[in-house]
């Protein structure tokens, strides 16, 4: 604790808020946690903007969500609608949306009242190696991954839905890329930084069996969804930051199989599978 106090006593130029109580469709729309994700993700939310008024904090990166665009606007898995200007009337699918939507009128409002540079950026699907892939609170990408590292070659994996819903995925380092861009920039609204390669998620399973060179089935199951459509709209981006992610999905994905086999490797070598 002393040491921590002794870092944090120091003047802070910026500040990058990129923590939340969050995780994957299992945890966000089972219903379990909706009260734990609101309460949690906004006391962070407001002690950091509290802090940092107190530490003169100069500007504030905070890392919003897809998650809040409305319902309405992703019921077509090939037509979602994730404009940035789409936001409102409002209507999130989940209680995590919702609170992510709160907390950028909250950013906005401090920048208004306090005069804090601000600067919001609407993550869709981050993705890579380091992340969580086994606790329950892994996304689609870890969770194949790992599905698939898991199960012998000639197995089955489970897939919750029918696999026909999109989405977009972007890898960390790019993510990382178009955040530093963004906080270099003068741009203070929030912007979309997300791929653009939209997927089914029966494709994305396939993408993660092709590269563990794995022939399996998919056994689709009832649970959690979401909407059924998501994809990143970069034109304001491109427009303001003049760059765009371009890495490929399966560029990303061969490098989180590679991690997670290496972690299912060690966790079955231990006995702990």
């Amino acid at each position: 604790p002393r040491f921590a106090k002794e870092i944090l006593d120091q003047p802070f130029d910026e500040v990058y808020q990129l923590a939340a109580d969050m995780g994957g469709a299992g945890f966000i729309f089972s219903g379990e946690n909706d009260a734990d994700i609101m309460h949690n993700s906004a006391m962070i939310n407001l002690n950091v903007v509290e802090a940092s008024v107190k530490a003169a904090v100069k500007k504030i990166f905070y890392s919003s969500s897809a998650c809040m665009y409305p319902e309405r606007n992703q019921m077509d898995p090939e037509n979602p609608n994730c404009k940035e200007d789409s936001a409102y009337p409002a209507e999130p699918d989940s209680e995590y949306g919702w609170e992510k939507l709160f907390s950028e009128r909250f950013y906005l409002a401090a920048n208004r009242n306090y005069g804090i540079d601000v600067r919001i950026a609407r993550f869709h699907n981050i993705f890579g190696p380091e992340g969580s892939w086994t606790d329950g609170r892994e996304k689609a990408p870890a969770a194949f991954c790992r599905k698939v590292a898991e199960a012998p070659d000639g197995g089955e994996i489970e897939m919750w839905g029918d696999g026909e819903q999109t989405r977009s995925f972007l890898y960390v380092d790019e993510c990382l890329e178009g955040v530093r861009r963004l906080m270099d920039s003068d741009f203070m609204e929030p912007v979309n930084i997300g791929s653009e390669e939209m997927i089914s998620i029966n494709q994305l399973a396939e993408m993660a069996m092709n590269i563990a060179g794995k022939k399996l089935s998919i056994k689709h199951i009832s649970g959690p969804l979401g909407v059924r459509g998501r994809n990143s709209e970069n034109t304001l981006i491109k427009e303001k930051l003049g760059w765009v992610p371009n890495w490929s999905l399966r560029k990303g994905m061969e490098l989180t199989y590679r991690w997670i086999s290496r972690q299912v490797e060690k966790k079955q070598l231990l006995g702990n599978d």
